[in-house]
């Protein structure tokens, strides 16, 4: 597909493959974030185009853009890998916990059709594979429209709760559950935890205390390694000092006696907020301090008061997160092909889901190879 606008109806369509295009469409994107019904705060330029710039691949940018005039009204943000096999993939990655394309709502059919018939001509020469799309993105409606090849496939699980003053979210817990957590509460309250809430200019500090926090709360129990990177570190202060400064985004401090003893990286959009990092001192739990609840009560006021509709735990069913009851909400990984590489697409299709079977085997087996290892060293030491 060229660099070249074409003309579908009384809209353009074209592919931006130049990184420098990308930086300068930070203004007409977030417009088109904010006119999205759909878009989830993964979809914000800032955390785009900070992951691209510390994850991207050079000559790999594939942005399929629609525009009325000179005003953007759709985007399809991805781009191009060659392995297991041609793929174009959504800009953020494994640390992206949903995906959408960008579509202006007041023209959502006409501008659909032509993001569909761009992306069309983008994936001549590879199969789509839109990951961690959630229930009722835009992405869905792309995929219904879609002409040639497709599949469907379940992808990451995510828990979300309805905003809703934190006694009635209490009330949904059985009993003897929201007892404990009013008492936990009250241990927070004596202790005399205050917020902060972080400026943009105070970010690259927070976010260095955030990350040692989280390390440390983690250390021996299996941190996710990619947390504990330089480029890691570098989007993640890049990108929350944009969405601060945006709206996108906030970083909460909590603190005791004037020391940051927990923070979090909350990521917003019109109708969610989603708890995207945290890191809290181990030294909490000692004090009978319960970090969660106390995480939970701070988002799910602050969502309250500025009207979302949803509190969104993100990916994962950690037991911790089950307490609350939520709702368990499974994204939707959705592939699309042209009618000439349907083979390539099943092809794909099945090694997808060979290697999810084979993982959760894994996971099945794991609980008994941990018993076995268990049982053969109580029987060496005795």
């Amino acid at each position: 597909m060229s660099e070249g606008p074409a003309a579908v109806g009384a809209l353009t369509v074209s592919l931006c493959r130049d990184p420098r295009k990308f930086a300068a469409l930070e203004q007409p994107w977030n417009r088109l974030v904010a006119k999205c019904p759909t878009a989830t705060p993964f979809q914000s330029h800032a955390w785009l185009h900070s992951w691209w710039l510390s994850y991207g691949r050079e000559g790999r940018l594939r942005l399929v853009l629609v525009r009325r005039g000179g005003e953007l009204v759709g985007a399809a943000p991805l781009m191009l890998v060659h392995r297991p096999l041609p793929l174009l993939v959504p800009l953020g990655g494994g640390i992206t916990d949903y995906f959408d394309v960008l579509v202006d709502g007041d023209r959502s059919e006409e501008v659909l059709a032509a993001l569909a018939r761009g992306l069309h001509r983008a994936a001549r020469g590879a199969v789509v594979d839109l990951r961690e799309v959630r229930p009722g993105a835009a992405a869905e409606q792309l995929y219904a429209q879609w002409t040639g090849a497709r599949g469907r496939l379940a992808d990451s699980a995510c828990m979300e709760l309805p905003v809703l003053p934190f006694d009635e979210l209490v009330k949904r817990m059985p009993t003897a559950g929201a007892q404990r957590v009013r008492a936990k509460l009250r241990k927070v309250d004596a202790a005399g935890i205050e917020e902060h809430e972080v400026t943009e200019h105070e970010v690259p500090r927070a976010v260095r205390s955030l990350l040692r926090l989280h390390e440390k709360q983690w250390r021996g129990r299996g941190v996710t390694p990619e947390h504990l990177k330089p480029r890691f570190a570098e989007h993640l202060t890049r990108a929350t000092r944009r969405m601060v400064r945006s709206g996108h985004g906030r970083l909460t401090e909590f603190r005791l006696d004037g020391r940051v003893v927990a923070a979090n990286v909350t990521l917003l959009s019109a109708g969610l907020s989603g708890g995207y990092l945290y890191g809290a001192d181990p030294e909490l739990r000692t004090r009978k301090v319960d970090v969660s609840s106390l995480l939970l009560r701070y988002e799910a006021q602050r969502a309250l008061a500025e009207g979302r509709q949803v509190v969104s735990f993100l990916r994962g069913t950690e037991p911790y997160k089950n307490h609350w009851r939520p709702e368990v909400v499974v994204n939707q990984r959705l592939l699309l092909a042209t009618a000439p590489l349907a083979p390539l697409l099943r092809l794909h299709e099945s090694q997808v889901s060979g290697r999810e079977r084979a993982v959760g085997a894994l996971r099945e087996a794991l609980p008994a190879a941990r018993d076995w290892r268990a049982r053969l060293n109580e029987l060496r030491v005795r």
